[in-house]
């Protein structure tokens, strides 16, 4: 008698209604945010090589794209800028004529309802690569580059960003960030925290992007080792203690694990990035007709919302939209 109504279910499971019906995990758009890279050096959107379908866009295309995302039912963008000019200590990137700062006053101006949040790293903006001020031995100054990340939320927010989102796992940060927004009377502007930031060799084709690899060395000293979980949940708690509103794991695909052990831990919005090298595999593969790009990009990005995310940061939420629009 017991196992009469499991067959049943089961049988019943064989329409896509029923399935549809008593799944446990639904994709929905309003869940995703699409990252846009913005470039002082090209004039007309340029492809990445490494990552198929995805451009560096001028100045003079991003409202217009903006409209189309927001068009599709994505209610987030995350920009990235690519300056013109870099130096020893990013100053463009705080720059109130800045790219980011410009964009931002685009896109708010053409599409008031999408939300604008900004990726706040000095990575893209100095030559050197590093996402902080480097002493004369090449290691990263941390309260040093923590002001001048503090200037660059701070000139974001001014532009008109609704959130900024430390990405650079200096120490002290995302309190820094909080003070100075307080300071100048914007208490109510949320920070995304990258608080669990693994140094990953997924992000390869992001740096080819956003035009931020490393001159010399690596970000192993700052950013985290793959082998950890409880490291990932003291930065949580860490980044919640100094006023973080939403916490992220990133990379999203090889370490669902962590994002279900910071789910389990922490009661506030998560967010998961499934970064570049995720994407541009998917794309590899799709392009050499080794798999369904369309199934296979359901179920990665399902696995992420299982594991317990709240949002996903995702090159794919373009696609995902018509897809699931497809769907109805």
């Amino acid at each position: 008698m017991l196992g009469f109504p499991r067959q049943r279910l089961r049988r019943l499971r064989k329409t896509q209604v029923v399935r549809d019906l008593v799944a446990e995990t639904t994709l929905s758009i309003k869940k995703f945010v699409y990252p846009l890279f913005i470039s002082q050096e090209v004039t007309s959107p340029k492809e990445i090589a490494a990552m198929p379908g995805i451009y560096q866009l001028p100045l003079s295309v991003v409202a217009k794209e903006a409209k189309k995302i927001y068009q599709l039912g994505i209610p987030a963008v995350l920009l990235f800028g690519i300056p013109g000019k870099k130096d020893a200590v990013g100053t463009q990137a705080y720059a109130q004529t800045g790219i980011i700062q410009k964009a931002i006053k685009k896109i708010k101006k053409e599409v008031p309802e999408l939300l604008v949040i900004t990726d706040v790293c000095l990575c893209e903006y100095t030559d050197h690569g590093h996402c902080g001020v480097l002493d004369r031995n090449g290691y990263v100054k941390n309260d040093e580059s923590l002001v001048l990340l503090a200037k660059m939320a701070l000139s974001h927010v001014e532009a008109g960003a609704d959130i900024v989102a430390p990405s650079d796992m200096m120490d002290g940060r995302v309190g820094a960030i909080r003070t100075i927004l307080d300071k100048n009377k914007y208490e109510n502007t949320p920070i995304m925290a990258y608080s669990a930031k693994y140094a990953s060799g997924f992000y390869g084709p992001f740096r080819e992007a956003a035009q931020s690899t490393p001159k010399f060395g690596d970000r192993r000293s700052y950013q985290m080792d793959p082998r950890n979980v409880q490291e990932a949940l003291r930065e949580v708690a860490a980044d919640i203690e100094e006023g973080a509103d939403m916490i992220m794991v990133k990379p999203a695909l090889s370490y669902l694990d962590v994002i279900t052990q910071v789910k389990q831990h922490f009661n506030l919005p998560l967010v998961a990035y499934n970064v570049s090298g995720e994407y541009s595999m998917i794309k590899a593969a799709a392009q050499k007709g080794w798999i369904d790009e369309e199934r296979i990009v359901m179920e990665v990005l399902t696995s992420i919302q299982r594991a317990g995310a709240d949002i996903i940061i995702s090159y794919f939420a373009p696609q995902l939209a018509l897809w699931l629009q497809n769907k109805k």
